[in-house]
């Protein structure tokens, strides 16, 4: 399979802090590629860079063929590049389908500006009831979005990405506060979509990163230490020091 991503000597510094540090790293189309590493390792500053969020201090960027590295996230979503799981973004006082549908209307470069006549459009909202089904809301699009859960506020926040029909998802740490079943139900949910998507995921449960990940990088202070297949991470006697002793201390 051809890289769908490659990312090439990224650096990134905040003042004295090294965010990224002369990071590669290279993802072929259809792979679940985990992201790991201790706090402050620079695993969100690295999705924020290949969003477009963050403008790399050097690096490249290339995406399905494309440099993208100086192109704003709205360019990059247009490519197929979509990003999820960053501060919630949805609209508590609306129903769960018009959430979706405005990330439609949103990605189909719209105004916001007449969004309460448009949202009721077809062509809004049969796609925005398409990605709802792929997450399992189907059944709870008339609920305002504030009626539910936490673990039912990432499906919606998933489903907003799926509108945006991308060959690549983003996922920024998608587990974080989930209970044991819905971290159930988000494990089963992102091992049906690896079978159409690429995805990159930033994710501290160990459990969900070993359960699904195709290749696992891993992070120490801007820098990989280690990439390769799980089995190979695992025995890993480097990254058991740097990260997963601690994390097997944690749970353990």
């Amino acid at each position: 399979m051809p890289d769908l991503l490659q990312v090439q000597s990224l650096a990134k510094r905040f003042g004295g802090i090294v965010a990224t540090d002369d990071l590669s790293i290279a993802i072929p189309e259809g792979q679940l590629h985990a992201v790991i590493g201790p706090n402050g390792a620079g695993k969100t500053t690295l999705i924020a860079q290949l969003s477009g969020q963050l403008t790399p201090d050097s690096g490249r960027v290339q995406f399905a063929g494309s440099d993208i590295t100086a192109l704003p996230m709205p360019a990059r979503s247009a490519l197929g590049l979509a990003r999820s799981f960053q501060i919630t973004s949805l609209f508590l006082d609306l129903s769960v389908l018009d959430n979706v549908a405005l990330a439609v209307q949103a990605h189909a470069g719209h105004s916001f500006h007449f969004w309460r006549d448009a949202r009721r459009e077809a062509g809004l909202r049969d796609p925005a009831r398409a990605a709802l089904d792929r997450v399992g809301l189907k059944m709870r699009e008339n609920l305002p979005a504030s009626a539910l859960s936490h673990g039912e506020h990432r499906q919606l926040e998933l489903a907003m990405a799926l509108a945006s029909k991308p060959r690549m998802l983003l996922l920024d740490e998608p587990m974080a506060g989930l209970g044991p079943e819905e971290s159930a139900r988000m494990v089963a949910m992102l091992r049906e979509l690896k079978k159409e998507l690429t995805i990159l995921l930033v994710e501290h449960d160990m459990e969900a990163v070993f359960a699904l990940a195709d290749r696992i990088t891993v992070l120490v202070y801007g820098r990989v230490i280690a990439s390769g297949k799980p089995e190979d991470i695992r025995s890993n006697a480097q990254v058991r020091d740097a990260y997963l002793g601690e994390q097997e201390a944690v749970h353990g």
